[in-house]
């Protein structure tokens, strides 16, 4: 049997979907499904709770959450980001960038190339996502410990559990 082709990238291909996942050969493992919960703790207009449990292929990769994560709180794909491990949110915290390129094009790369399931266990830091730099929107994203097996039928990532409303990326203000 051929080797399948990985996960990431397949979004930004556009072919990948869950429910044709490749028959898998005997002794392979079986792809599961984790959930992460990402809260905000963060971000230039950020005014109250908003708390989203996703679930997603262990398979995927940073770039694939990113995707995940607007798509819970309705952010435009407008700005850079990034993830990095950090011991809480604060601006002031000793973060451990997950890509150490300078170029756009090369972390973007990087987080194609970074699976989920290659990043924990994560020891005492905290996975936090930042995007826009310049209103700081900074998100904790904490593992749930149990994987699961992916549901027939069901179209990963998706969200399955949402507290608060979005964030409001670009308030109006009236003059």
């Amino acid at each position: 049997m051929a080797d399948p082709v990985p996960l990431c990238g397949a979004v930004r291909a556009g072919w990948f979907r869950v429910a044709e996942l490749w028959t898998l050969a005997e002794g392979q493992k079986k792809r599961m499904i984790l959930t992460f919960t990402v809260e905000c703790a963060f971000g230039a207009y950020f005014k109250g709770e908003c708390i989203r449990a996703i679930e997603i292929d262990e398979e995927a990769c940073l770039y694939d959450l990113h995707e995940a994560i607007q798509d819970s709180v309705s952010f435009g794909r407008d700005h850079p980001f990034a993830f990095f491990l950090a011991n809480s949110a604060s601006p002031f915290a000793r973060k451990q960038w997950l890509t150490e390129k300078e170029e756009w094009e090369d972390k973007e790369d990087d987080f194609w190339r970074i699976r989920l399931k290659d990043i924990y266990p994560l020891g005492r830091k905290r996975l936090y996502y930042l995007f826009d730099f310049g209103d700081n929107w900074t998100f904790e994203i904490r593992r749930h410990r149990k994987a699961k097996e992916p549901e027939a039928g069901v179209k990963y990532p998706r969200v399955v559990k949402t507290i608060g409303p979005n964030p409001e990326q670009y308030p109006n203000y009236e003059e």
